[in-house]
C-alpha cells in the first residue's frame, strides 16, 4: 500500500531552510551525514509547528465565526418584532355622555309627543 504524502510531504523551501540552519550551526569535523541528519531533525521541527500553528488559526477561525454568529443571533433577536398587549376597550361612554345622551333622547320624545 502507497501512503500519500502529499499531507506529510516537507515542502522543497522548508527542506532548504533546515539546511541552511544546519549549515549554520555546523560544527568543526562534522560529517555531511551528520549535517543531513540535523537539517532532517530540523525539517520535522518546522513541519511540527507548522502543523501547531494551522490548529491554533483553526481554532482561533472556530471561535471567530462562533462569535460572529452569536452576534449575528443577538441582533435577530434584538430585530424582532415585540408583539404588544392589545388594550381592551371598555364603553367610550362616561356617566356624563350616558346622561346627556338619555336628556337627550327624553328631550326628543318630548317633542315628538306635543
Amino acid at each position: 500500500m502507497k501512503k500519500d504524502r502529499s499531507a506529510n510531504a516537507i515542502s522543497d523551501e522548508t527542506k532548504q531552510q533546515a539546511m541552511a540552519v544546519a549549515k549554520a550551526n555546523q560544527k568543526p569535523g562534522q560529517t555531511k551525514e551528520q549535517t543531513k541528519l540535523i537539517a532532517a531533525g530540523i525539517e520535522k521541527g518546522i513541519a511540527e509547528y507548522k502543523k501547531q500553528q494551522k490548529a491554533k488559526a483553526r481554532t482561533r477561525d472556530k471561535q471567530r465565526k462562533a462569535q460572529i454568529k452569536a452576534k449575528q443571533n443577538q441582533q435577530a433577536a434584538e430585530l424582532e418584532p415585540v408583539e404588544f398587549e392589545q388594550p381592551i376597550y371598555t364603553s367610550q361612554f362616561t356617566p356624563l355622555a350616558k346622561a346627556l345622551a338619555v336628556l337627550l333622547v327624553v328631550s326628543w320624545g318630548v317633542i315628538a309627543a306635543l
